[in-house]
């Protein structure tokens, strides 16, 4: 069993900033690549940000330059900083670990009111 839990979500007025947290746990051996996903009401969640046990980074294009994807491999964990942040980035940020199959963590709500 393998467990994923994010944090870190929450309430900020635009152009500010969040830093996302996310660890797995339980029955690990090697997770290969970690990311962010996020999904917006009524539409497909969609990547935002992954990162490879090598640190090979990611980007979807609409967060080049303000968010910054990072992973500690010791701990099982990736993080995302997210910096000037916009109304359009308000979703359900899920953290997505790749371990033979994708492991999903339960989403953190992120809204930037304007």
């Amino acid at each position: 069993q393998v467990q994923v839990v994010e944090s870190g979500g929450g309430l900020v007025q635009a152009g500010g900033s969040l830093r996302l947290s996310c660890a797995a746990s339980g029955t690990i051996f090697s997770i290969n690549t970690m990311g962010w996903y996020r999904q917006a009401p009524g539409k497909q969640r969609e990547l935002v940000a992954s990162i490879t046990s090598g640190g090979y980074t990611n980007y979807a294009d609409p967060v080049k330059g303000r968010f910054t994807i990072s992973r500690d491999n010791g701990k099982n964990a990736v993080y995302l900083q997210m910096n000037s942040l916009k109304p359009e980035d308000t979703a359900v940020y899920y953290c997505a670990a790749l371990m033979g199959r994708t492991y999903w963590g339960q989403g953190t709500q992120v809204t930037v009111s304007s």
